[in-house]
């Protein structure tokens, strides 16, 4: 048996559907307000059995901070696919996401010792990488500096890491992947989901970020695992591109013209007005130092470890655009 956490989330959906296309048993976590035939709804984007393989799902409530409920979750089961998580860029979040993310992870490791698992995959993010190698690109040695400034989800993914590693010396066998940010389908209204809708916007930013298609993670993750890859951490990016450049892609596709970049000065003045009036207009909150470097950067990421080890290809990210972009549009664009 294999549990999924997250398993309502673009990803962990996925990594669901690509393990029962394998022929394992698998159990998924989900909350009590869950709505699972989001489930159902996004597997119809890659299976022409999304019922089928739908139906063979075997669900259970989880509560990431009651012990029992999660000792209950991993009873049975060998492996687990950790992509639970909250990802949010506004201050105002930080305190749950520390909690969901951190704690909620140190939780699950606590009712995983001494269970049946044997096997703990770890969702964490390129956001907690720092230090570039000799080719100026950031790699899996690129650890964490707590001397720079992060985002929380940053830090929340860096502690969550934390609690994977010290796990990992007390004899779990674990593995941590650090996804670009993710291209999939569904969940349109939340998360990576909304990032459509974001590109589709008539402006955006000067810098850039990379990118990877769900499906690569998915099957990466998986096959990670099966090759027992343990004690190591693996970068999963497609390709570095602006932003620019993925908003021109998306709004091109929509018959727009290309987006307006925000000038720098506009978003240091904003920053002023964060300073000044943050505390009276929450909104205002948003624009950080962080946020502000972050959408105003580009730092090349190497997927070389990956591509070596299994000698993987990534889907392009214009053919992944091209994929989910379809399914974005049929949803969400009235013809």
């Amino acid at each position: 048996m294999i549990l999924v956490t997250g398993a309502t989330g673009i990803l962990g959906s996925v990594i669901v559907l690509e393990l029962l296309k394998r022929g394992e048993k698998v159990r998924a976590t989900k909350r009590n307000s869950s709505n699972i035939d989001e489930v159902r709804k996004s597997f119809h984007y890659y299976t022409e059995n999304p019922d089928e393989y739908f139906e063979k799902i075997e669900w259970i409530d989880a509560d990431f901070d009651d012990i029992f409920s999660l000792q209950n979750a991993v009873d049975g089961v060998e492996e687990v696919y950790h992509c639970a998580a909250k990802v949010d860029f506004h201050p105002s979040s930080q305190r749950e996401m520390y909690h969901t993310n951190i704690e909620g992870t140190k939780n699950l490791l606590f009712a995983c010792a001494d269970s049946s698992v044997k096997k703990f995959c770890f969702v964490s993010s390129i956001a907690v990488l720092d230090g570039l190698n000799e080719s100026r690109e950031l790699d899996e040695n690129s650890d964490y500096n707590s001397k720079i400034h992060h985002s929380a989800y940053a830090i929340s993914k860096h502690f969550s890491e934390m609690e994977v590693w010290r796990a990992s010396a007390e004899g779990l066998n674990t593995i941590i992947v650090n996804p670009g940010v993710i291209l999939g389908s569904g969940n349109w209204d939340r998360s990576s989901g909304k990032l459509f809708e974001n590109l589709s916007k008539s402006f955006t930013f000067s810098g850039g970020t990379s990118y990877v298609d769900v499906r690569d993670v998915a099957k990466i993750a998986i096959s990670l695992m099966e090759k027992n890859s343990f004690g190591e951490r693996f970068i999963l990016v497609s390709e570095t591109k602006s932003f620019h450049e993925m908003g021109t892609l998306v709004r091109k596709k929509m018959g727009k013209s290309a987006p307006k970049i925000i000038p720098q000065f506009l978003l240091n003045f904003a920053r002023l007005l964060n300073f000044l009036f943050g505390w009276l207009v929450p909104a205002l909150r948003i624009v950080n130092k962080v946020n502000v470097d972050s959408v105003s950067t580009t730092t090349p990421i190497s997927n070389k470890k990956i591509t070596e080890k299994l000698d993987f290809q990534f889907i392009p990210v214009s053919e992944s655009v091209d994929f989910h972009f379809k399914n974005y549009a049929s949803e969400n664009i009235k013809s």
